[in-house]
């Protein structure tokens, strides 16, 4: 996790914590302007949420306004700044679930869709779905007026110079899992998995009312497989929402919590083990 912000106070009955996810900078690359930035996005996106529960606005509605202020800049893995599958093309991914009534709303690898988060609350609210992937998500989003980008307006150079340098360091591994089956990563690759592969935000929130929302968005992992999705638009895996329990938004290698369950094994641990 590059940064983790919270915001509350003893007499309050409201909370919210964002994320700016795992793996996505190294401290020791991060000068005092990019720190300085990275802590001013999250403080605007933390604080915009916050004066959503101050004033009495819904969780839903705070998870929304937080995630969309860090799909909007290129410092986050995440709309604008989604990092490139390996073909050099951007696929976003991005859930959110109301803790009050189960209900949830996802897409996956969506491309123009400018935020995803607005993508998969319209898909809980607007349909009786639950995830819409690809070119119909694309589709559904611009037929109810969601605003939509082209390739132009995700391409950032940093990016792009970062899907260089990781290309090239996979096409001379001679192990193209640095994992086994245990999730064991061997320490001649942490380095490698460090360096910028991973990264989503995500933010959690309690309103005035006692309900929870959770929600996730990410541009997945550079270089990933054309069509490749991670954990982040999975209920369940990345993002998890239950009024009894907990709110819970993942970040990491997507590929773990889904085979783990994890959003939805932390709530049920809380709910039955007490």
């Amino acid at each position: 996790m590059l940064h983790s912000s919270s915001q509350t106070k003893s007499m309050e009955n409201f909370a919210i914590v964002i994320h700016g996810g795992a793996g996505t900078i190294l401290r020791e690359n991060l000068d005092e302007r990019l720190e300085k930035l990275y802590k001013e996005k999250l403080t605007e996106s933390v604080n915009a949420g916050y004066e959503i529960l101050a004033q009495g606005g819904t969780a839903l509605d705070a998870v929304t306004a937080a995630i969309k202020i860090m799909e909007d800049t290129p410092l986050f893995n995440a709309g604008k700044g989604a990092v490139f599958n390996h073909e050099g093309k951007i696929e976003m991914d991005a859930s959110i679930m109301d803790g009050l009534t189960s209900k949830a709303g996802a897409v996956a690898g969506v491309q123009t869709i400018r935020n995803p988060i607005e993508g998969a609350r319209a898909v809980m609210e607007k349909t009786e779905h639950v995830m819409l992937e690809g070119e119909g998500a694309d589709r559904f989003a611009k037929e109810i007026g969601l605003k939509t980008e082209d390739e132009t307006y995700f391409y950032d150079e940093n990016r792009w110079q970062q899907f260089q340098k990781i290309r090239q360091q996979e096409k001379i591994r001679l192990d193209h899992d640095a994992t086994d089956t245990t999730g064991y990563i061997h320490p001649k690759d942490v380095e490698f998995f460090h360096e910028k592969k991973f990264g989503t935000v995500g933010c959690v929130a309690l309103d005035k009312y006692g309900n929870l929302a959770a929600g996730t968005s990410t541009g997945g992992m550079t270089n990933k497989k054309y069509g490749r999705v991670g954990d982040s638009p999975i209920i369940g895996a990345g993002t998890y929402a239950n009024n009894k329990t907990c709110a819970v938004s993942c970040t990491g290698h997507g590929e773990f919590f889904i085979r783990n369950v994890v959003a939805y094994d932390v709530s049920a641990r809380m709910e039955y083990k007490g």
